[in-house]
């Protein structure tokens, strides 16, 4: 839902220091930041080929946050710091579903092995995948040294 978590989702969390906080306000922590990504080919994402990469980076909000106070977020950021890049910013709901994942420790380059065992894991119990492949960031990758970042990834599945 953002493009970064220090510009839409810090703007929303601080928010109320200057504006008038929203109906339903309640102090909140910011999310790790997500990525959906698949392959334009629409075959199984593979770290191997990221010419054939498509992407959204997300991060999740509070149920407080609406529509009409979303865009006031975005419109004061586009002021603020006179950049259309946050015209990009889109709210929406996200619904997964039925999901197989793993947790990866270590640099995002070598995830590709435990891909294929959420692949395998999935064809072996029965299951398609369904949708697009979802990472969850935890750890700053300019404060953290690769073999420590964490990593949660997941794919959605169906039965078959």
């Amino acid at each position: 839902t953002s493009l970064r978590s220090g510009n839409c989702g810090g703007r929303i969390k601080f928010w109320t220091k200057t504006y008038e906080p929203p109906q339903g306000y309640a102090k909140f922590s910011l999310a790790p930041i997500e990525g959906l990504w698949w392959t334009e080919s629409g075959r199984n994402f593979d770290l191997a080929e990221p010419a054939d990469w498509g992407w959204t980076v997300m991060l999740r909000l509070p149920e407080f946050v609406t529509q009409e106070y979303f865009t006031e977020v975005v419109k004061n950021l586009i002021d603020r710091k006179k950049s259309d890049m946050f015209k990009l910013a889109r709210l929406e709901r996200f619904h997964e579903g039925t999901s197989v994942q793993i947790m990866h420790i270590g640099p995002y380059d070598q995830e590709q092995p435990n891909i294929e065992k959420m692949h395998a894991f999935a064809r072996a119990n029965g299951y398609d995948i369904t949708g697009k492949h979802h990472e969850l960031y935890f750890g700053d990758p300019h404060r953290t040294a690769p073999e420590k970042l964490r990593t949660i990834l997941r794919t959605p599945i169906a039965n078959k």
